[in-house]
């Protein structure tokens, strides 16, 4: 006879805390016979930062089987919030008991409503957030731009507000976004630091499998993603999985990944570096963590 099918998922209407108390009805085996579960909001979200090496993060922690990420960056807490949580939901993918639901949108890291929004969904959600040493994070940001629209201006014209006394334009996002300290106050006040792993995009690269085993400890799941799962692309200077999720081929990351970043000033670098420096030294405080940045 054919398994039981599962009853439908509980009706939008319905409040999702009901929907929390509503037992999962059918064994594992007759929801895998449904479409493998139910759709559920993340419990874990990559919360930041733009070109920090969340997309490879992503890619990588898909490869573990308790796992289920949304592939496209659903931007819910920053710019479709008011399309309710239950839009949200929707586009998770179907998980069983015990599997974690991810998303990853890098944007709201530095978005001023994301933590209470995100707060309000759950207080438990955990955040992971990929940095990156902000001047190589602000270069990879221009470069991407460039991509897109080869016209902007040069790299060192965006990044002073005034050339001659080396201000610096803070109200440029590539520059924003890597002032991590300023950021993180925004985010303590609603989560404790312990609920927020920062993931060095440095290590991610060096040291893929060390840097995922700090995040599946993090996220409460056995360590099954170990340096037998990566090899290294010289070509294109990248960790690469030696088999991706539901593929026996080996997979990059693709093509607009790992870009050439044009040849900068050095003076410019130094005066970034210099400008960076001292949040640099209030963020490895606020971590308790040495991202070697200097």
């Amino acid at each position: 006879a054919a398994p039981p099918l599962l009853p439908a998922e509980p009706g939008e209407e319905s409040s999702l805390e009901e929907q929390r108390a509503a037992p999962d009805a059918g064994s594992p085996i007759s929801s895998f016979f449904n479409g493998s579960g139910t759709k559920r909001l993340p419990q874990a979200i990559i919360i930041g930062v733009k070109k920090g090496g969340t997309r490879a993060l992503l890619e990588f922690l898909r490869v573990h089987p308790d796992v289920r990420a949304v592939g496209a960056e659903p931007h819910f807490f920053d710019r479709n919030y008011e399309r309710g949580l239950a839009w949200y939901r929707d586009l998770m993918p179907r998980t069983l008991e015990g599997q974690i639901t991810m998303e990853k949108t890098p944007s709201y890291f530095v978005t001023k409503e994301a933590p209470a929004r995100i707060s309000s969904m759950s207080r438990g959600t955990k955040l992971i957030v990929v940095v990156r040493d902000p001047v190589t994070r602000a270069i990879s940001d221009y470069t991407q731009t460039l991509s897109k629209k080869p016209d902007i201006p040069t790299f060192e014209s965006l990044t002073f507000k005034n050339r001659t006394t080396g201000l610096i334009d803070t109200s440029w996002s590539a520059i924003q976004i890597g002032i991590y300290a300023k950021h993180l106050e925004n985010w303590l006040l609603h989560f404790p630091i312990g609920q927020i792993l920062f993931v060095s995009g440095e290590r991610l690269i060096s040291d893929p499998a060390g840097e995922l085993g700090r995040v599946q400890d993090f996220l409460g799941l056995k360590r099954i993603i170990t340096d037998k799962h990566f090899y290294f692309n010289k070509t294109k200077g990248f960790p690469c999985l030696k088999k991706a999720e539901g593929s026996s081929k080996p997979h990059c990351l693709g093509k607009t990944k790992g870009r050439t970043h044009p040849d900068m000033d050095q003076e410019v670098v130094q005066r970034l570096r210099d400008f960076y420096r001292p949040f640099n030294m209030k963020f490895y405080q606020m971590t308790g963590q040495d991202f070697g940045w200097d």
